[in-house]
C-alpha cells in the first residue's frame, strides 16, 4: 500500500534528493514530489566555503544530479517554491495560496545560517550559491575581511581569503577555535596552519557590534579594541530549519524530534537530515554532514515504505584548507585523553576511559581509513598502541 501513496518531500537539498531516489530505487510508485525554496536545481553545500568561492568550480558542476535524472525518475522537482504551512489534518501542505495533498510528508529542511544582528550591508553568511555570489566580488587582494566564528565554516572561508590575497582576522568569541567540533591538539594544528598563511586569529575576541554608515567599515569587540574591515563574513554555525515542523505541532528537540526510524510524533510525517534530531546512546544527536543526510534520508526512504529499520549513524566528516584535507571519523564528545601519531600526516584519536572514540586525520587518509574501521566494528586499541604502533595498518 505505501508504494502507491503520494510523497511530498518539502527540502530539496542533499536529503532530499537522496530520499526522493531511494524512494524510487525502492519501487514507490506514486506521486513523488520534490519541493526546494532557492531557485536552482539541488546543489552540493561544502563547496560553497571552498571550490565555488575559489573560483575552481562552477555552478554546473555543483548539481547533485542532472536535470534529466528527475524526469527519468518521475520525480516532480518544484524549485523556486515556498512551503507556508502544512495542515496536518487535511493532509496537504501550502504554498502560499496553492495546496499540494500528501498521504506521507517528508522533511529534509536542512540548517539555515545563524546572522549577525545588523542592517548593514556588507556582511554575508556562507550557506547558499547567492550568499556566495553577492560577496564573490569583494574577495579581491589587499581587501580587508573579518570572519566572525572560527570554527570550520569560518576557517575554511579564511583559508580560501588567505589564498587570494586578502588580509584576514577571524574572531572566536570562545578562547580557542574548533572549541565545539575538536580537540585542542587539532586546534593547535589549524592554528599554526593559519598563522603560516598571515591570517589573524584572535582567540576569546567576543563580538560587541558593527560599526559604519549603510555599508559595515569595523567590527567592535567587547574589549574596546577596533578592527577596521571592508565586509564580514559569519561563520556562526548553523539551527535546524524547524519553522514549519513548530508551526504545523511537531515535536521539537534540537531539531525535528524523530524516532529511530525517522517518523516524527505526527505518524504521516518523517524527517531526516540536518534538521532532524535522534536518539542515540541516550541522548538526542543532529549531524551536519553530507554522509549522515544521505544515509539517514536513505533509510527513512526505505521505512516509508514499511522496511522497519532502525538508523545507525556512522558520523563522518572533512574540512579542506588550504592544502591540508581533514577527514574525521567517530564523535569526539566525552574524550578524556587524545592521542598524536605523526606519519603520513598527522592524525589525533580520541579515547574515553581507554575506548576509541574518533579519529581527526589531516592529510593522512591511512589513518582515518584505519580508525573509521576500527570505531564501526567497536575495536579499541590500546592508546599505547596507538602512540607506538610503527604503522597505522598495525593497529587492525
Amino acid at each position: 500500500m505505501a508504494k502507491m501513496n503520494d510523497i511530498v518531500v518539502v527540502g530539496a537539498g542533499q536529503a532530499g534528493v537522496a530520499l526522493a531516489a531511494k524512494l524510487r530505487a525502492l519501487g514507490a510508485t506514486g506521486r513523488i514530489t520534490l519541493i526546494g525554496e532557492e531557485p536552482v536545481a539541488p546543489y552540493q553545500r561544502p563547496p560553497l566555503s571552498k571550490a565555488y568561492l575559489l573560483g575552481e568550480m562552477d555552478v554546473d558542476r555543483l548539481t547533485l544530479r542532472a536535470d534529466s535524472f528527475y524526469a527519468d525518475q518521475n520525480i516532480e522537482l518544484r524549485t523556486g517554491c515556498r512551503v507556508t504551512g502544512i495542515d496536518r489534518n487535511a493532509r496537504c501542505v501550502r504554498m502560499g495560496a496553492k495546496v499540494l495533498p500528501y498521504d506521507m510528508l517528508a522533511l529534509t529542511t536542512g540548517s539555515v545560517a545563524r546572522r549577525l544582528p545588523t542592517d548593514l550591508a556588507g556582511v554575508f553568511t556562507v550557506r547558499t550559491v547567492a550568499d556566495v555570489d553577492a560577496m564573490r566580488a569583494r574577495f579581491v587582494p589587499g581587501a580587508r575581511v573579518v570572519i566572525v566564528g572560527g570554527g570550520f565554516i569560518g576557517l575554511e572561508a579564511a583559508a580560501v581569503a588567505a589564498k587570494l590575497g586578502l588580509e584576514v582576522t577571524v574572531l572566536e568569541a570562545a578562547p580557542r577555535i574548533l572549541s565545539r567540533v575538536a580537540s585542542a591538539e587539532t586546534a593547535d594544528f589549524f592554528r599554526d596552519l593559519h598563522h603560516a598563511h598571515g591570517v589573524t586569529l584572535l582567540e576569546g575576541a567576543a563580538l560587541a557590534g558593527l560599526e559604519g554608515e549603510g555599508t559595515v567599515s569595523a567590527v567592535r569587540l567587547t574589549d574596546g579594541r577596533i578592527i577596521p574591515c571592508d565586509f564580514v563574513i559569519a561563520g556562526i554555525g548553523i539551527a535546524p530549519a524547524t519553522a514549519l515542523a513548530e508551526a504545523a505541532g511537531l515535536a521539537l528537540d534540537n531539531g525535528i524530534a524523530v524516532d529511530a526510524r525517522g517518523r516524527t510524533s505526527d505518524g504521516a510525517i518523517w524527517a531526516a537530515g540536518d534538521c532532524a534530531s535522534f536518539l542515540h546512546g541516550g541522548e538526542r544527536l543532529r549531524l551536519e554532514s553530507v554522509p549522515h543526510a544521505i544515509d539517514h534520508a536513505e533509510t527513512v526512504a526505505a521505512n516509508m515504505l514499511g522496511a522497519a529499520q532502525d538508523y545507525v549513524p556512522k558520523p563522518w566528516f572533512w574540512s579542506d584548507q588550504y592544502d591540508v584535507k581533514l577527514q574525521i571519523a567517530g564523535l569526539h564528545r566525552g574524550h578524556d585523553r587524545v592521542v598524536v601519531r605523526r606519519e603520513a600526516g598527522t592524525s589525533f584519536w580520541y579515547f574515553a576511559a581507554g575506548r576509541l572514540l574518533a579519529v581527526d586525520a589531516a592529510n593522512d587518509p591511512r589513518a582515518y581509513m584505519v580508525g573509521k574501521r576500527l570505531i564501526e566494528a567497536n575495536r579499541s586499541p590500546a592508546p599505547e598502541a596507538v602512540a607506538s604502533a610503527a604503522t597505522v595498518k598495525d593497529l587492525l
